[in-house]
């Protein structure tokens, strides 16, 4: 960790601390705050997580959520005072301050001091401290590493535990991705040894949908999904009126995109859901082709190398008349692709 030394003295005293996911927050967002806040507190800080913006509630399980402070919901003022009063801001799984939208505006003008810990692509210029690492496969294990780094063993319990196990579980693709290694296993076992209940916490994130999300599902599945094998390509395109019209929630188009990847010989797989004034995008590919690279290029946005998202400031048909226009330069690439 980037001037660990100095910010583990900083932290030798009782500190107020913030603790920030990004923009509508996932399991590994949201579960490596909430394992964070937990580990801070039993050290003696005092620690609130401000998130941007609602979650999914299949996220509502989680130790200590009820206590999250979330911006969007009418707590601008409350936030903004806990921010001024703040010693530190942690700033989890996003390198970026545009990424927390107003309450970036916030911390960049704040006096406290910044960390990030994530592990996304990208380059870090706004924090203090940074623990940050591309190969890892959460930022949760990131968590995981501070916590030893900071010889605090003592301090894990049961409810850390399952926080960083669901953020490690879903980052991995239930532990099938590439980014899976030895490691992980390793610290998987230790969280076991917690006391967790791992298929427990797989059925609370993965088996807890609602009727609407699962018709919603067969909807996209039988009637949005566009394949273009000349490019190894799939991708779902959702407007307003299907989201709406299947009332669909945050966190309900969660994994959808994964749909597209299964079918054999695709590559590359993109969700394009229309919202006011912009297009959100999802990536996800196989093998060795960079969405992380395609989202930065053509899509403000980032992430990994087989996961990424950006934004389109465009409507829904031109986006994705854009994205497939810019598959013909990538044609020969996906081809070569490997799985």
């Amino acid at each position: 960790m980037t001037n660990y030394t100095a910010l583990k003295e900083f932290l030798s005293n009782p500190k107020k601390i913030i603790i920030l996911p990004h923009r509508k927050p996932d399991a590994d967002a949201l579960g490596s705050c909430l394992a964070l806040s937990a580990y801070l507190r039993k050290a003696g800080h005092t620690t609130t997580v401000i998130s941007p913006t609602d979650y999914p509630k299949f996220l509502f399980w989680m130790p200590g959520q009820k206590e999250v402070l979330i911006y969007e919901n009418g707590k601008q003022n409350k936030a903004k005072k806990l921010i001024e009063e703040a010693d530190l801001a942690f700033c989890l799984d996003f390198n970026e301050l545009s990424r927390i939208e107003q309450l970036g505006e916030l911390v960049a003008k704040a006096k406290l001091k910044k960390a990030v810990i994530d592990h996304h692509q990208g380059n870090i210029d706004f924090a203090d401290y940074y623990l940050h690492d591309p190969k890892a496969a959460a930022t949760a294990e990131l968590v995981y590493d501070f916590i030893q780094l900071d010889g605090g063993s003592q301090h894990l319990d049961k409810k850390i535990a399952e926080c960083i196990y669901a953020g490690i579980m879903t980052d991995t693709g239930s532990f099938k991705f590439p980014s899976t290694s030895s490691k992980i296993h390793r610290i998987i076992a230790d969280l076991m040894d917690l006391g967790i209940n791992a298929s427990r916490i797989h059925r609370l994130v993965y088996d807890t949908s609602t009727e609407n999300r699962l018709r919603f599902l067969g909807y996209a599945l039988h009637q949005n999904l566009t394949f273009l094998p000349e490019f190894k390509t799939g991708y779902f395109a959702l407007s307003k009126k299907e989201l709406k019209e299947y009332k669909t929630e945050t966190g309900d188009t969660e994994g959808l995109v994964n749909y597209a990847l299964s079918v054999k010989g695709i590559r590359l797989a993109a969700l394009f859901s229309e919202k006011e004034g912009f297009t959100k995008i999802s990536f996800r590919s196989v093998g060795d082709f960079s969405v992380a690279k395609l989202a930065a290029e053509h899509f403000n946005g980032g992430g990994h190398v087989n996961a990424a998202g950006g934004i389109y400031y465009k409507s829904l048909q031109e986006t994705v008349d854009t994205f497939v226009k810019i598959l013909e330069q990538y044609k020969e690439e996906l081809h070569k692709s490997s799985e």
